[in-house]
């Protein structure tokens, strides 16, 4: 086993028992109560990750039953993910101090106990609160699935373990929408949120009888950095808060988001100095000494950028250009989540046999290729013309998802891997953050540029533009209308407008795949040491 300092799971008295296999440290281990142990907290991970894109396709539902405002619906998704942003760095110190199950347990009835609130709600206010409450227990779930599966699990079950927790990180944010309008359209939209009890009680079962994989330390409870985790809460938050609201409100124009960047910039430096320098730091940023880690960083930044950029674009392009209803567009975004889903199997062997480095150019080659193809959307793009992309993208994304993970940890020792989980997934969800406030951006920009573009070309002298003009005055003519001139120059706006959008989108598409390319060019730096297959330096 990876760290024998840890107590066994599940030890029984004789190793000849049909169940009991011995673990790499030569000790039993009862794998059967391993894998439901394991099993549970997965289930909790899938629930979790599921409920940040579940809402999406019934934000309307919502919206009327609580009487909400746009504005305010929005922070139903935004506060969720804010709240889950503030815990996952604090997850590694919490788990060491309660030990994993009890962690995990906790949680769970939180996310609970949260849900039923929120689906109980009454007012925007009301659902608001409970929200965060909600991403709060969410985001205290997600990491420590990661660090368990890299420590309870000996080198040739190690990255099938990983292959699970990457298929759960892609599957849950990509049928969320899918799911949620069904239960929505067959149920109601409360029910997005109850139906998290049945299958968290199950989550709680497993967990508390079967997880006995470590125990916590209860000195740790003394000389917490309160002063850390103050710094860390207002860093967060601010660039949390200016990530999601900033291309909204056109960025440092807007006095609140100018502020919360200087702030966010004050209190992450601030935070940083203190975690180094403080005896027991809230978070511990040691993992970053080692370069496979820092590099594995970067690499988990950019396709986490195109894991949630991807799921971003697709829905927003056949909702908007394509006028597609929310069942549509979760038929259509599927094929992503079933391609992962169905090649995970072969993608864990590929990578458990074949160098680093070669996974990860491989990945993120087929992402950047993928992805490159939107560069050249139509406004006629469907399922089919996106079938190709988003099949080649979902096998990318899970080779590369699968190997920077275990490229990110392949040389640590295991005593810093809850540390290292806790930062991989804050990383990945900040990464989604910079990457959709970037695309919404881009989205906003070049559809101004590309409509000035076109309104420039529309002129008199254009033999082109005028004779559409004709027609389409001719056209208003004959439907009987009273101003056929005046219908005819709406018409062609709302033409111009939608092909500037489509060429937005396809700005949108190119940035994401020059993004993955330079992230081809990071893989050829990473260490030879980075064997996917073999154990952390210190794991035995």
């Amino acid at each position: 086993m990876a760290n024998a300092a840890l107590p066994r799971p599940g030890l029984t008295a004789p190793a000849t028992a049909p169940s009991v296999e011995l673990g790499a440290d030569g000790q039993p281990v009862d794998w059967t109560r391993v894998f439901l142990g394991f099993g549970g907290m997965i289930l909790g991970q899938f629930m979790a990750m599921l409920d940040i894109q579940i809402v999406a396709s019934s934000l309307v539902q919502i919206q009327a039953g609580i009487g909400a405002t746009n504005d305010e619906i929005s922070w139903v998704q935004t506060i969720y993910l804010l709240a889950e942003v503030l815990i996952m760095p604090l997850t590694a110190y919490l788990t060491k101090m309660w030990g994993t199950r009890m962690f995990y347990v906790v949680a769970s009835l939180a996310f609970m106990a949260t849900s039923v609130a929120t689906g109980l709600s009454s007012s925007v206010d009301m659902m608001i609160f409970t929200r965060a409450l909600q991403g709060l227990a969410a985001g205290a779930m997600i990491p420590p699935i990661f660090a368990t599966a890299m420590t309870i699990f000996p080198p040739e079950k190690r990255t099938t373990a990983n292959v699970v927790v990457g298929s759960i990180v892609t599957l849950a944010p990509t049928i969320g929408p899918t799911l949620g309008g069904h239960l929505t359209e067959l149920l109601s939209w409360r029910w997005l949120f109850f139906i998290n009890v049945p299958v968290g009680l199950v989550v709680v079962f497993l967990v508390s009888r079967y997880a006995n994989f470590d125990k916590g330390d209860p000195k740790l409870a003394k000389g917490i950095d309160w002063t850390g985790l103050g710094l860390m809460a207002v860093f967060l938050l601010s660039l949390q808060y200016v990530l999601e609201e900033g291309a909204r409100n056109s960025w440092f124009q807007d006095d609140v988001i100018l502020w919360l960047s200087v702030t966010a910039v004050l209190a992450g430096v601030a935070f940083i100095w203190r975690q180094l320098t403080y005896r027991q730091p809230i978070v511990s940023l040691k993992p970053f000494g080692d370069k496979n880690f820092t590099l594995g960083i970067l690499m988990v930044f950019v396709s986490g950028m195109s894991l949630f950029g991807g799921t971003f674009l697709l829905p927003l392009f056949l909702g908007q250009i394509r006028g597609y209803s929310s069942a549509q567009v979760g038929t259509t975004m599927l094929v992503s989540g079933l391609t992962m889903f169905l090649c995970a199997p072969s993608i864990g062997g590929l990578v458990r046999r074949s160098d680093a480095r070669f996974c990860l150019v491989l990945g993120f080659a087929l992402i950047a290729w993928s992805i490159g193809l939107g560069a050249r959307i139509t406004d006629q793009w469907g399922f089919g013309e996106f079938m190709t992309l988003q099949i080649v993208r979902g096998i990318g994304s899970m080779i590369a998802l699968i190997a920077s993970q275990q490229m990110t940890v392949s040389t640590l020792p295991v005593s810093q891997m809850k540390d290292a989980s806790g930062l991989l997934n804050l990383v990945r969800n900040v990464a989604g953050a910079i990457g959709l406030a970037a695309l919404a951006t881009i989205l906003t920009n070049q559809t101004a540029y590309h409509m000035a573009d076109l309104t420039s070309a529309v002129s008199v002298a254009n033999p082109a533009s005028q004779g559409m003009l004709d027609g389409l005055t001719q056209m208003m003519g004959e439907s009987g209308l009273a101003n056929p001139e005046g219908a005819a120059h709406k018409a062609m706006w709302f033409l111009m407008r939608k092909q500037a959008a489509t060429l937005s989108f396809g700005d949108a598409f190119l940035f994401l795949s020059l993004a993955c390319w330079g992230a081809v060019g990071l893989a050829f730096f990473a260490s030879k040491r980075a064997n996917l297959a073999a154990p952390p330096a210190g794991a035995h």
